[in-house]
C-alpha cells in the first residue's frame, strides 16, 4: 500500500519566481467509495451484517454530531477526536467582542496515534510528469515521515521507518506549492487568531 503523488512540471504564475517552470506535488486523485461499499467491507470483515453495520453507524453519527455541536471532543472509535471549533479575529477590548470576529466554523479531527503511525509507515511513491502528462520517471520516496499535528498546524519529527534515504526529485520541486488540494491546517495570517 502507498501514497500516490503527482509531480508535474508547470510554470509558476505566482510567487516569488512566476515564469520558472517548477514541479508541483500533489495528490493522486482518489475515487470517492460508497457508504454503500464501506458497510459491505466492514461487513465482509467482522461477519456483521451490512445493513446492521449501517443501522449502528447512524446510530453513532447521530451522537457524534449531536455531542460535537455541545463542544464536546468525541471520540471516533479506531479513527481519533473530532470536535468543532471557530477561526476569529483577536480583539483588546471587552466592548468589541462580537459574534462578527468569528471568519469560519471548523471541524478539527485528531488522528489517533495508530492513525499516525499507519500514515508515517506508509510509502510514497511519487510520478514526475511532464507539462503534456508525459512521465518522467517515478520514485519512491524516503521522507521522514512527520505527521501534520491538526491541532497547531505543526509537524513533530518522527524517525523514518527504514532509517534510509531513498530517490527525490531534486532542487526544490514543488515544495513551494503548499498541499495542492489537500486541506491540510493553514495557520491564520496577520492578527487573527485562531480559537477552539
Amino acid at each position: 500500500m502507498a501514497i500516490r503523488i503527482i509531480a508535474q512540471r508547470r510554470v509558476l504564475k505566482i510567487g516569488k519566481t512566476p515564469g520558472a517552470k517548477k514541479f508541483v506535488m500533489r495528490p493522486e486523485l482518489y475515487t470517492s467509495l460508497t457508504e454503500k461499499k464501506v458497510f459491505s467491507e466492514a461487513a465482509n470483515h467482522s461477519g456483521i451484517s451490512a445493513g446492521v453495520i449501517k443501522a449502528a453507524w447512524d446510530a453513532a453519527g447521530e451522537v457524534i454530531r449531536t455531542w460535537a455541536t455541545e463542544g464536546h471532543s468525541v471520540p471516533l472509535p479506531g479513527l481519533g477526536h473530532m470536535r468543532f471549533g471557530v477561526r476569529s479575529k483577536a480583539v483588546e477590548s471587552l466592548d468589541d467582542v462580537k459574534s462578527s470576529l468569528i471568519s469560519t466554523r471548523r471541524i478539527v479531527f485528531t488522528p489517533s496515534t495508530d492513525v499516525k503511525e499507519e500514515l508515517k509507515n506508509t510509502a510514497i511513491q511519487i510520478t514526475c510528469l511532464d507539462e503534456n502528462g508525459n512521465v518522467l520517471k517515478r520514485v519512491t520516496s524516503g521522507d521522514s515521515g512527520e505527521v501534520e499535528d491538526p491541532e497547531n498546524g505543526t509537524t513533530s519529527p518522527q524517525p523514518s521507518p527504514s532509517g534510509e534515504g531513498g530517490n527525490q526529485t531534486g532542487g526544490d520541486s514543488g515544495n513551494q506549492s503548499g498541499n495542492q488540494g489537500g486541506g491540510g491546517y493553514t495557520p491564520p495570517s496577520g492578527g487573527g487568531n485562531e480559537n477552539d
